[in-house]
Formats: C-alpha cells, sequence, structure tokens
C-alpha cells in the first residue's frame, strides 16, 4: 500500500471550481479535476528502477488496479488528481496563464526511505487548463518521453522519471508537423515521477497577476517540502540562499546536456525545474554531426532561439524571468545579481571541467581553449559525430596518434579528405598536450569513457522503436532500456545501436526535426 500526503493540495490554495471546464483561474495554484477514461489501456513497458523506488512488486504494477490508475481509468486508495496553475515565457514572449493542459497528478507518494515522488500522469484527458486542446498524447511522444527519462538518469544528468507507458486503445488526432495534413494516431499515457514538478512559470503567474499573497506562499511552499535544508536560514535570507540554489542547479544541468549533446527543444520557463530537473520531453534530440545551431524543433527552426549551443544563454534568461517575479516580494536587486553571478561561475566552472573531461586533458588550462575551439570548428564543418568522436579519442595513442582511429566518426567520405590535413595537424598538437598531462593512455582513456557516452538515445532509433512499436511490436523499447542502463560500458552484441545516424534518417520525420505536437 502507497503512502500519500499529497501536500501540495493540503497546503497551497486549491480552485474552489470543481467543474473541469476551460476557464482563467485565479489566487489558486491547482485545480482538482479527474483523468478520462480510456477504451483499452495496455502496459506496454515500466522502469524496474522506478518501480521499486515506489516500493511496488511487478505483480503491483501488472494488477488490473494499477493499470487503471496508470490509464486514467481509476484511483488507488490516497490517490487526489489534480492539475497545477502556471503561466510562462514562450519563445521570449509571455504566453499568460498555461497550467497543466494534459498532465494530471495524482498525488505525492513517500516511500519507506523517505523519498517524496509525486505521480503525474501525461496525455490523461482534459483539465482547466487545456487550452481547447483535447489533453492526450500520442504513442510517438510518450514513448519517446519514457525512454529518454531513464536514458538521462542514467546518463547521470537530472531528471523527471518515467514508471511507465501504457497504451489508451484509442486513436488521437494530431498535426504533427502543423502543415494541413492530420492523422489519426495512436493513443498513449506515461506516468512520470518526480520530487516536484513545480516550474519556473508556477512564479511567474502569480507575479504577473500582482497576487503576491499566493506567490509568497507558493515561495514559503517550495522551500519548506522541496528545500529543507533552508529551514534555519533567517527568513530574510531564506529567498536569496534559495534563488543561488536553483541558479547553480540549473547550470549544473545545463552543462550536463551541453556534455552529452543533449537538445532540449523547447526552453521556455514553463519547462524549467525548480529542482533543476530535465522536465518535459517533448521536440527534444542528440546532436549526431555537431552543430551548435542544431536544434530538433521545427516551430523554432527560423530563429534556432533553443538550439544546441545557445542553452547556456537561454537558461540564464529564464532565470531573469523567475527573478523578476521573486524580485515582487523581495526587491532588493543584488539578490537576484549574486544568483545570476553564480549561474555563470558555476556553469563556466562545470563546462571548463567537463571539456578537460572529454579531452582527457586533466586539469584544464586556459591554455586549452585555443586547441578545443579549432576541433569544434573543424567537427562542425568536417559534419563529424559527437558522441562518436569522443569515445575514438579515448583510443588515440599519446606516443603515436593515428588520424585512422578518427575515421568512423565522419559521415562523408569527402568531408574526411577535405579536412583530413587539419586534423593532422590538430592530433599532433593535441598528443602534445596529452603528454604534458601525465597520464598512462590506459588510465586517461577509462577516465574519458566516463564522461563521454558509448550509446545515447538517437533521434533514429527512438524512430525505430515507435514505428514497430506502432505495429505491436515493443522489442526494441526493452532492448534500448536495458542499453542506455550503462551508457558508458560496451555492450557486446548492441554495436547495432552506437551506429552513426544512418543517411535515411538525415532528414527524416521523427529522425532530424520534430514538433511540440504530441
Amino acid at each position: 500500500m502507497l503512502t500519500f500526503d499529497n501536500r501540495f493540495l493540503k497546503e497551497l490554495p486549491g480552485d474552489p471550481d470543481s467543474s473541469n471546464q476551460l476557464r482563467q483561474v485565479f489566487h489558486a495554484c491547482w485545480s482538482r479535476v479527474k483523468p478520462t477514461p480510456v477504451s483499452a489501456p495496455k502496459l506496454l513497458a515500466w522502469s524496474d528502477e522506478m518501480r521499486q523506488a515506489l516500493d511496488l512488486s511487478e505483480a503491483d504494477l501488472q494488477s488490473p488496479e494499477w493499470v487503471n490508475a496508470l490509464s486514467g481509468n481509476g484511483l488507488l486508495p490516497g490517490m487526489e488528481p489534480y492539475a497545477m496553475c502556471y503561466g510562462g515565457h514562450q519563445f521570449g514572449h509571455w504566453a499568460g496563464q498555461l497550467g497543466d493542459g494534459r498532465a494530471i497528478s495524482l498525488g505525492e507518494v513517500v516511500n519507506r526511505q523517505g523519498q517524496r515522488w509525486e505521480l503525474q500522469l501525461k496525455g490523461a484527458g482534459v483539465t482547466p487548463y487545456s487550452r481547447m486542446a483535447d489533453g492526450r498524447a500520442v504513442l510517438r511522444s510518450s514513448l519517446r518521453e519514457f525512454l529518454c527519462s531513464e536514458a538521462m538518469h542514467h546518463l547521470g544528468i537530472p531528471t523527471t522519471r518515467a514508471l511507465s507507458l501504457v497504451q489508451t486503445g484509442d486513436f488521437v488526432i494530431r498535426d504533427m508537423f502543423y502543415n494541413g495534413n492530420p492523422q489519426a494516431e495512436k493513443g498513449a499515457i506515461v506516468c512520470r515521477v518526480s520530487p516536484s514538478f513545480t516550474r519556473f512559470g508556477n512564479f511567474e503567474i502569480f507575479a504577473m497577476r500582482e497576487d503576491k499573497a499566493t506567490l509568497q506562499q507558493l515561495v514559503d511552499f517550495t522551500i519548506r517540502r522541496d528545500f529543507p535544508e533552508l529551514a534555519d536560514y533567517p527568513e530574510q535570507e531564506r529567498l536569496a540562499e534559495w534563488f543561488a540554489i536553483v541558479c547553480s542547479r540549473t547550470a549544473h544541468l545545463v552543462a550536463q546536456w551541453m556534455r552529452v549533446g543533449f537538445v532540449h527543444g523547447v526552453m521556455n520557463t514553463d519547462n524549467m525545474s525548480i529542482l533543476g530537473l530535465t522536465i518535459d520531453y517533448g521536440p527534444y534530440g542528440w546532436v549526431d554531426n555537431f552543430d551548435p545551431s542544431w536544434t530538433p524543433n521545427t516551430t523554432d527552426a527560423a530563429g534556432r532561439r533553443y538550439c544546441f549551443g545557445r542553452q547556456p544563454d537561454i537558461a540564464r534568461w529564464n532565470l531573469e524571468r523567475l527573478a523578476q517575479a521573486l524580485y515582487t516580494l523581495q526587491p532588493e536587486r543584488e539578490i537576484y545579481d549574486e544568483g545570476l553571478m553564480l549561474f555563470d561561475q558555476t556553469y563556466n566552472r562545470q563546462w571548463a571541467g567537463i571539456l578537460a573531461a572529454k579531452f582527457g586533458l586533466g586539469q584544464w588550462r586556459d591554455e586549452h581553449e585555443a586547441l578545443v575551439n579549432e576541433v569544434f570548428d573543424l567537427m562542425f564543418h568536417a559534419e563529424v559525430d559527437m558522441t562518436e568522436f569522443f569515445r575514438q579519442l579515448a583510443e588515440i595513442e599519446q606516443d603515436n596518434p593515428n588520424l585512422e582511429t578518427l575515421r568512423s566518426a565522419f559521415y562523408s567520405e569527402a568531408l574526411w579528405q577535405t579536412f583530413k590535413p587539419r586534423f593532422e595537424l590538430w592530433l599532433q598538437q593535441y598528443a602534445g598536450w596529452l603528454k604534458q598531462g601525465g597520464q598512462t593512455d590506459a588510465a586517461r582513456k577509462l577516465a574519458m569513457n566516463r564522461v563521454n557516452p558509448r550509446y545515447v538515445l538517437r533521434n533514429y532509433l527512438a524512430q525505430q522503436a515507435i514505428d514497430l512499436a506502432n505495429q505491436g511490436d515493443t522489442s526494441l523499447v526493452e532492448e534500448l532500456l536495458q542499453v542506455l542502463r550503462k551508457p558508458y560500458e560496451v555492450q557486446a552484441g548492441k554495436e547495432h545501436l552506437a551506429g552513426l545516424r544512418p543517411d535515411w534518417a538525415r532528414h527524416k520525420a521523427g529522425c532530424s526535426m520534430l514538433s511540440c505536437s504530441s
């Protein structure tokens, strides 16, 4: 039996209107809402690690009662479903009230270890915040979120988690690329799990509405529940210290995204976790051929606001919006300036350490910058695969550097031939730096392979899993789930899951760019 305490509901003001009608919700952090039942729920996959964290057995999870709860067809004792009210800046512009338009929280579980986990169904039907949408999600996007949540966790990147993937038995109409060609797609629901789903936008909405009372309640509650280490701080210092922690965690998060080539795709303020977690897996993607300007989001294709290389700057911009909201409570500019400065310092320190580790350079030195910038420029122009390049770089022998070692990271033979002389020069310089580092090749390789993954959820692999799942075959989902549990280890017989993006996937829908449609 799970223990629910549902503090978000109990300690924060709620919406007195219990009708499930689209509306503006004022002076409330949440609205009660029941999931909309589906016709034929089927449990397709689950995370064993997350199941265990919730103190559930496999029999529990596969029982009719749990399948019903995970599909929105029933509630278990202690579950009190609700949707959160929040706003957000989308693509740089204030969008007003947004809220959980297709996410319904079932409640907060406290496990035997005292850990708090909020269970949330994504795709379980309309809420007062659905903005004329149907509140549903398709198998395509649900499968991507399920797999990537768990993949990111095992990469060591802060993230929300996924407990289960359920197919609903119903079809959902989606215009995948917003080009006037809607199609019926299989519906699905992910049960995602996190200590908290609170976003920057939860605070922004009340500041924008000049509702200081509710904003203060939310801030106090968030610090009390999610940042208990601040309990003993004097009240006047608490907000400053809290904002600094949020800035530091956000810097750490984005630096880790950059380390592995992950692109979130839609870094709106309503998609930024107050805990510094990766949240809301939509049109995300993984960098194949290295390109700082690459974005997986078709909606962002023109402006590239959320492209790979801009993610640190956008994270800081989003923190500035959070600072503006909090300023209405405590108008002391130095609090926020110091927090933002901490973001800069933390990110720069983390990124320097990441570069030193990825390149096997030991301690980062300013003299390394030219070396790193040169190879990033080469990787971009020669269309070199980011993941494969760094794994192969670990194989370089400092006394006998052989460029052929890196050849498998090139997508184009013509570009390999064109840029080969420049790479040769770079490799000789790189080998010289390695010798100065004093590490043996074996020790350096071991260290590099701990930060440079062998396996990531490449876009084409996710799409192949989606194509098979749409035919009723979840074997690739299970295989990916298993392999991505150990992303830094070479796994025998799994070479096909570490391969470069094939030519057919370069411009294929779902493999190159995606939309927010799900």
